[in-house]
């Protein structure tokens, strides 16, 4: 017989891990965890360290729920922390980025293309990027940083988070290019 997890609003979630009642943690758990996994395999080397990054987060999420705000959902908190955590990891395990170029001309691709695509192909090649590309390319498009937060969050010049986000999209841009059938390339064009 499927056991069932009951769905709680945010407010009860919140009000059952502030008086940190198992039951309400578990619940905050089921309920979120699936994202977030998504947010830290983002950012991840692999699965396993996503799982590793997952767990570390709702550790802090569970320590630090006395901090949030109600001004915000609770799902956006989560998933920031997950974010935040997910770049500690990166940072922990970075040697160095490479060093400033002149920002390339960024390309764009065609929303056709990428259409016909799944999200889970999409991520496929996002996650072939190297990890740093990988990362900066993850703040600035998906999560919404701008480069002098980036390079404030990993201790690089803004020109670095530039020049990095610009190897990321051409890298990008090709690994899409090579999984195009040769007859719709013409989709791919300069910003």
């Amino acid at each position: 017989m499927p056991s069932y997890t009951k769905i709680y609003k945010e407010d009860e979630l919140l009000e059952g891990c502030l008086r940190q009642l198992p039951a309400f943690q578990q619940a905050l758990y089921q309920q979120y965890h699936r994202k977030m996994y998504g947010v830290c395999l983002r950012y991840a080397d692999n699965k396993d360290d996503a799982s590793d990054i997952l767990q570390d987060g709702f550790v802090q999420v569970f320590r630090h729920i006395h901090t949030f705000r109600s001004g915000g959902s609770l799902e956006g908190w989560v998933r920031r922390i997950m974010v935040n955590m997910s770049i500690a990891h990166y940072r922990k395990r970075s040697r160095y980025f490479m060093t400033d170029i002149e920002e390339a001309n960024g390309l764009k691709l065609d929303e056709e293309v990428l259409s016909d695509m799944t999200a889970a192909e999409i991520m496929e090649v996002i996650q072939e990027l190297p990890v740093g590309y990988r990362t900066i390319f993850n703040m600035y498009e998906i999560e919404g940083y701008t480069h002098p937060e980036i390079g404030e969050i990993l201790n690089i010049s803004v020109g670095t988070s530039k020049s990095q986000l610009s190897r990321a999209k051409e890298l990008l841009r090709t690994k899409l290019k090579n999984r195009i059938p040769s007859s719709d390339k013409v989709y791919l064009k300069d910003r």
